[in-house]
């Protein structure tokens, strides 16, 4: 029996053997040879090296695509279930700003999807708005390229651990995984989240080690890191048998090793097609489709996306549509679509194996089967992690209500909320204290704040609170949820970054330095709760310099108490407008939210007070307009105002304060149904 083998990097310290772009595949009796000069495999290696930290993945050299499947088929299903050789269904996972979008760019255009003299602009397949201002996806989007006659259908996944619920639904669609790392940063927090779903799945992974032309790069440690954390995450000797390939998403360049890489993305397809297999299907089998993503169109309703297990589906096909509840009802296909380059195309047959989407079925849902309808039987379910943080949602009571927003009532609200549950799994709505309020939680703030964004966007006006952490009970103890942070800091401010997350019962356990670079990477494992406004105090503490990641790690007793602020607001004191005059003497108070000529109403929040508690202040003091003057006019001169984002303002607000939302406005005030705290 063959396989194939690539050398990644130089063997140490006996041989001088470098062939990092071995093409030539290496029989078994080669492959025997070279452990008895001392080469080891990916398990010896893997054995040694749970003995001595000080063994290194440099020494493992040979390298297999494997996979092992997650559940072994019965006799019976084996002569059923066949190997589709000419499909390749992928997601490309990988921790936020690693470069998945940018590789896919890249692999878009080398496959010849765009005209030569087409303009094609950066990230395309961040198409939503919101994605391409803030630079990361959101939700995960599909495309397909063909390869040598074989079809590689790609999934783009968000790589924001708060969006972790795509990734989750993607990874049923596949077959394998493009894991790429940053060839400085190595892996993050969210590459061991996304790793851990693949390897749980049985998915094969090829890891790509992106942005390998930074002059910083550190490809061997990025790869010893790799691979210890297959260790870690218990991966099986074969899906330690990754393959590694070296690449440059923005230049479209990778190669077996960093030192040659080819001139396009070559030696990626062939890792694909070689290292990732085709999907197992029951092609003369009843009919089996797991809806895993949705869509909408204007024309066409709502649009199923998934995998075609089983059987063949035809455009104008009766179908079953199933829950887990084996509550069926049936509908019609009215059109087929599937995935080639950049956009779907009508066919009228699908078989299994293929990614497609279906039209027709009006009220279709995520995790639902589409199925024969006779004797179709709904596949398992989507399983999803539990959402850590909540936030309320209520009606505006500014006295400005109604000025900017076009949907303003409690139904409105109501009923946008829970539609937004129809594809966003990791979500949940639940009714509040009254009929007004509306409790949303989610993966983290960042995940609630998007729909706040994209709510603004369509025209509702509303308000939230304060974020808040879920705990549970377990045998009368309280837990909180925890999580990893990962700090990436230069030298020069670490002293204060360190002080700030140990106020917030932040514990280190890991330190190390990052390359040329002058910075260092720590690791704290510390409470959700001390998260809440820790990113903005971070950026101060290191002006601007720091970079903040972290991911889910468990629930654990409940760490005490936490100071998350230790400074009060600024609260307008009556209605009316900000004036230069009242602003001069107000700038002296503490930091300024507000300029001159803005309306404010009395219980907005128009500054940050340098002091612990609130202050009341009167903004829109006009000066008197007396005849007699002393001496001439004095020129007021006032600070730059703070230009707080939504982000920001849901990091500042504290339990009584509240943030108003409406499509042109972000403002902060107290809340008047609690009670007013400090002056």
């Amino acid at each position: 029996m063959e396989m194939a083998i690539s050398f990644q990097t130089s063997l140490k310290p006996s041989l001088s053997l470098k062939n990092s772009n071995l093409k030539k595949p290496i029989s078994f009796s080669s492959l025997l040879t070279n452990q008895i000069f001392g080469l080891s495999s990916a398990v010896n290696t893997r054995r040694n090296l749970s003995l001595s930290n000080g063994l290194r993945f440099s020494e493992r050299s040979l390298i297999k695509c494997s996979v092992t499947a997650p559940t072994e088929a019965t006799t019976e299903e084996k002569t059923q279930l066949v190997r589709r050789e000419d499909v390749r269904n992928i997601a490309i996972v990988a921790h936020v700003d690693h470069g998945k979008t940018t590789l896919v760019d890249g692999m878009l255009r080398q496959s010849k999807v765009f005209r030569d003299n087409q303009l094609v602009q950066e990230r395309i397949m961040d198409s939503n708005d919101l994605e391409r201002e803030r630079g990361i996806t959101i939700l995960s989007k599909n495309t397909s390229i063909f390869y040598k006659d074989t079809k590689i259908n790609i999934i783009d996944t968000p790589g924001h651990s708060d969006f972790g619920g795509e990734v989750e639904r993607v990874l049923n669609m596949v077959e394998g995984v493009l894991l790429v790392v940053d060839s400085v940063e190595g892996p993050m927090p969210q590459t061991r989240f996304v790793l851990k779903k693949a390897l749980e799945f049985g998915h094969a992974v090829v890891v790509v080690v992106n942005k390998i032309d930074r002059s910083s790069a550190r490809p061997e440690f990025v790869v010893n890191s790799t691979f210890e954390l297959f260790i870690e995450l218990n991966a099986t000797d074969e899906q330690c048998d990754f393959q590694a390939i070296y690449a440059s998403g923005i230049k479209g360049k990778a190669g077996l090793s960093p030192e040659n890489l080819a001139d396009d993305l070559g030696p990626l397809f062939e890792a694909v097609i070689r290292c990732i297999p085709g999907p197992r299907i029951n092609k003369d089998g009843a009919l089996q489709m797991l809806v895993t993503n949705i869509e909408y169109d204007e024309h066409k309703g709502r649009i199923g996306i998934g995998r075609l297990h089983a059987g063949k589906l035809q455009r104008g096909m009766d179908v079953k549509v199933c829950t887990t509840e084996d509550a069926c009802r049936y509908a019609r296909v009215s059109e087929l679509f599937v995935y080639e380059n950049f956009s779907r195309v009508p066919v009228d047959s699908v078989e299994a194996g293929d990614i497609c989407a279906v039209c027709g079925l009006s009220d279709i849902q995520i995790g639902e089967t589409i199925a024969d309808k006779a004797t179709g039987k709904p596949l398992p379910a989507i399983k999803m992690e539990e959402p850590t943080v909540k936030m309320a949602f209520s009606i505006n009571i500014s006295p400005f209500v109604g000025r900017e927003g076009k949907y303003v009532t409690s139904r409105n609200l109501r009923d946008r909320l829970y539609r937004e549950l129809e594809r966003n799994l990791a979500m949940k709505v639940e009714d509040g204290e009254t009929a007004d309020t509306f409790i949303v939680s989610g993966r983290g703030t960042l995940h609630i704040t998007i729909l706040i964004e994209n709510m603004r966007r369509e025209g509702y006006e509303f308000m939230v609170g304060p974020p808040k952490v879920i705990n549970k009970r377990v045998d009368d103890k309280l837990y909180e949820p925890f999580e990893i942070a990962t700090v990436e800091v230069p030298e020069d401010y670490m002293g204060p970054v360190v002080e700030l997350l140990g106020k917030r019962r932040g514990q280190m356990f890991d330190m190390q330095g990052l390359g040329s670079e002058g910075t260092s990477l720590v690791k704290y494992k510390i409470p959700t709760r001390g998260l809440l406004g820790l990113r903005n105090a971070i950026l101060t503490a290191s002006r601007g310099t720091a970079i903040l990641n972290t991911i889910f790690d468990g629930y654990g007793p409940w760490a005490g108490e936490i100071s998350t602020r230790d400074q009060g607001s600024l609260v307008a004191f009556d209605d009316g407008t900000t004036t230069s005059y009242a602003l001069a003497s107000s700038q002296e108070r503490g930091q300024l939210f507000v300029k001159p000529g803005m309306e404010v109403y009395k219980g907005q929040i128009v500054g940050i007070y340098q002091r612990i508690g609130d202050l009341s202040l009167n903004v829109c003091k006009k000066k008197a307009a007396t005849n007699v003057r002393s001496n001439k006019e004095v020129s007021v001169v006032l600070d730059s105002p703070l230009e707080y984002s939504l982000d920001d303002c849901i990091e500042y607000i504290q339990e009584d304060e509240l943030v108003e939302v409406t499509p042109a406005s972000i403002r902060m005030c107290k809340n008047p149904k609690l009670s007013k705290k400090g002056r």
